[in-house]
């Protein structure tokens, strides 16, 4: 598969030209990538007006990914999530909310806040941590059934941070019969689309989603797709103008490079190298099991160990990878995250094993990490997120009205939407995640 973007930048750099352009570092070696880091120059298109080498990488990723067509982005999932919302928005009606399941990362209360959206919150049925927010396809046509006015869109997260699958194929099915888009954060899970049986939201009914490439793929950070589906209303019309009204106008061209060359590895035996990384996380489970480890299930590249099940928490498991030279993706009370990819060897899957002792579970009362209880939303989203705002303490916080989302990234999870009121509940997360400070609205 060729590679536009990159074999440009290539042949730009061995011409030896003069740079009386951006960036200012004109190719002087500071980090070592400067030489490959240009801007809009002749020839080298522009990310949203994208007519040559980058709508031509585009398509390839298109091909790739089996879609109605995908754009890059470089501001990461942050910036497809609001384009995404931003495009269903365009095709409903005004005073349409948008139906959210509750566990959506900041980005997209930060979405609705500067395009004023009203949210009506889906929350699991049953206990869940504030990572997940599992949705029944019941539920659903439940939820839909019950609204006097239907969403314009429907949001999901899948795969969430601990691994949980949505039913993307039944909660589409809905979706269809009510006449609604299927949005689909996928940040954890472009690499679904390479498994022997594609599970990628685009492949089982999502209208669009977007992938973090950087999180799973070999791509810098940054990189991401927004992706059509083939049967969805032509969102794609206004794709690029959607991105650029969320990203900036000096898009990376490191990243841009990365996106056109990981085209090629996809193109070239990626599915057996992602069968034989999928089944090296088998078989560590499997060991982690026969160690007395409990495990959540997790989607074919992640490990999440369950710590409130064996009287560990989460913090002191990541401790034994720690002390061992190993980096877990995230650690809460609760659970250890462990993410792999193509790129993870041999070595490095012996080396975990060896760092995690046996453990020898207990009962405990529960998950620590539940999510709170809904809040009072006292404010629109847009009202709590502009207004006038004092920083307080968390623990005089009880009662007064959140203003931005305090919370960790990761998991980069509201505990308190904007708007609502701080509880008791809320608080006690809060001092969960470390969170000590937290901004509400100044109230006249």
């Amino acid at each position: 598969m060729d590679t536009p973007i990159y074999d440009f930048v290539k042949e730009y750099l061995e011409k030896g030209t003069v740079r009386l352009h951006m960036p200012g570092h004109k190719g002087s070696p500071l980090l070592g990538c400067e030489a490959l880091d240009i801007t809009e120059i002749k020839g080298a298109d522009d990310l949203y007006h994208a007519q040559g080498i980058i709508r031509q990488s585009e398509n390839n990723a298109t091909r790739l990914f089996g879609t109605k067509r995908t754009f890059y982005a470089t501001g990461g999932s942050s910036q497809c999530i609001g384009a995404m919302v931003y495009l269903a928005m365009l095709r409903g009606k005004k005073g349409q909310p948008i139906l959210a399941a509750r566990n959506a990362h900041k980005a997209f209360l930060h979405t609705c806040a500067l395009l004023d959206l009203e949210v009506v919150w889906i929350y699991p049925e049953e206990e869940a941590s504030l990572c997940s927010c599992p949705i029944l396809t019941q539920q659903l046509e439940s939820i839909l059934k019950s609204m006097e006015v239907l969403p314009f869109a429907l949001y999901i997260t899948s795969p969430d941070y601990l691994g949980g699958m949505a039913d993307i194929k039944g909660l589409s099915e809905v979706c269809r019969k009510y006449g609604i888009p299927l949005l689909v954060d996928n940040a954890h899970g472009a690499y679904l689309r390479f498994l022997p049986e594609s599970l990628h939201p685009m492949d089982l009914g999502a209208d669009m989603c977007c992938d973090s490439a950087h999180k799973t793929l070999p791509v810098l950070t940054g990189g991401a797709y927004l992706h059509i589906g083939r049967d969805a209303l032509p969102f794609e019309k206004d794709g690029k103008n959607a991105l650029a009204l969320f990203g900036s106008t000096s898009p990376s061209y490191l990243t841009l490079q990365s996106l056109d060359l990981c085209n090629e590895v996809l193109a070239e035996g990626y599915r057996e190298k992602m069968h034989g990384v999928c089944e090296k996380v088998k078989q560590l489970a499997v060991q982690l099991r026969e160690k007395g480890y409990f495990l959540q299930n997790y989607e074919p590249l992640k490990i999440v160990l369950e710590g409130a099940k064996m009287g560990i928490t989460g913090y002191d498991l990541a401790k034994f990878l720690r002390e061992s030279g190993i980096e877990p993706e995230f650690a809460d009370a609760d659970h250890l995250v462990m993410m792999f990819s193509t790129e993870n060897g041999e070595v490095d899957f012996k080396r975990i094993e060896n760092a995690l002792p046996p453990m020898i579970a207990k009962s405990t009362e529960g998950e620590r990490t539940t999510l709170p209880f809904r809040g009072e939303q006292v404010m629109s989203i847009r009202e709590a997120m502009f207004a006038r705002r004092c920083t307080v303490k968390v623990e005089q916080a009880l009662g007064r009205i959140c203003a931005t989302p305090a919370v960790s990234c990761p998991p980069a999870i509201p505990i308190a939407i904007s708007g609502e009121r701080i509880t008791e509940e809320m608080i006690r997360l809060f001092f969960l995640y470390g969170i000590e400070e937290i901004d509400v609205v100044v109230e006249l």
